[in-house]
């Protein structure tokens, strides 16, 4: 393969860095919803600024956690070899069935996260946002994310899968969870197209609907078919209004998202079971 670990890894910086600038600013251009909660030059609320401190405050954290924890298991896993992997996957074609292999691996890890109830516990922390935009796609629990690095690990040892993978894998998933997290303004034939093969902001918004139901579906990440595949696609549309969120609970500060986890579930405030579901437009 021609392709180097290092020119792997600038490819992943460069593209995930310009997907997320990208759709940070179409998403302030042409937004797909009118949100008091969306930073927008000349329309910042206080309530913006507070999700935003939120969800970079827990980007920042696994940002420093990366290098120390996830960084070396991943590392470790590629190193560790048992000379299983066919002689046939080799090159381009094995990085494609490995993005393939990795896509489906964290297709059922993402619908574990909302089966089992220690890891929603991690989970739920990234669904608490109560808007999608840019940020969302970025804001995760470190327990969380030190869960799914062990997770993949495993997954990497027993297939022989290599670090270059690994790295071409996470710029398109990153590139790809900044897609359908983004609230920009998407045309809707185009998203449709779209949508027939990849996950898009009109399915993964219904994935974060603040109803239990259309949140435990919809768990592709990157290809679409996964759910189609495995019945847990949602038949519920995007529509106008849709409330996004955990049922019958709100967001919190930022130092009670990281020790939401480790308590008591908090009951469902009385604020957030008497807000009715907006009307589908």
């Amino acid at each position: 393969m021609d392709l180097t670990l290092d020119q792997a890894l600038a490819l992943k910086s460069g593209l995930v860095l310009a997907a997320f600038l990208a759709f940070a600013f179409a998403e302030r251009w042409r937004p797909a919803v009118a949100s008091p909660l969306l930073l927008r030059l000349g329309h910042a609320t206080k309530a913006a600024w507070r999700r935003l401190a939120r969800n970079l405050g827990l980007f920042g954290l696994n940002v420093l956690i990366a290098p120390l924890i996830v960084l070396p298991i991943t590392w470790w896993a590629a190193d560790l070899s048992l000379g299983l992997r066919p002689a046939f996957l080799a090159g381009w074609t094995g990085l494609l069935v490995d993005i393939l292999v990795l896509d489906l691996w964290i297709y059922w890890w993402h619908r574990a996260n909302h089966e089992l109830p220690l890891l929603w516990r991690f989970h739920q922390v990234h669904h608490l946002d109560e808007l999608l935009d840019t940020t969302s796609a970025v804001r995760f629990h470190f327990g969380e994310v030190v869960l799914s690095a062990l997770a993949r690990a495993l997954v990497i040892i027993l297939l022989d899968l290599s670090l270059l993978a690994v790295i071409v894998f996470e710029a398109l998933i990153l590139t790809g969870a900044i897609f359908h997290h983004s609230a920009a303004r998407i045309p809707a034939r185009l998203e449709r197209a779209l949508a027939s093969v990849i996950v898009t902001p009109s399915i993964h918004w219904v994935h974060h609907h603040a109803i239990r139901a259309d949140t435990d579906s919809n768990y592709g990440t990157i290809f679409s078919f996964w759910d189609r595949l495995f019945r847990s696609r949602s038949a519920t549309a995007r529509f106008a209004g849709m409330k996004i969120g955990v049922e019958r609970m709100r967001d919190r500060p930022l130092l009670r998202l990281l020790a939401a986890p480790f308590g008591a579930q908090p009951a469902a405030s009385p604020e957030a079971k008497s807000a009715p579901e907006p009307a589908r437009r």
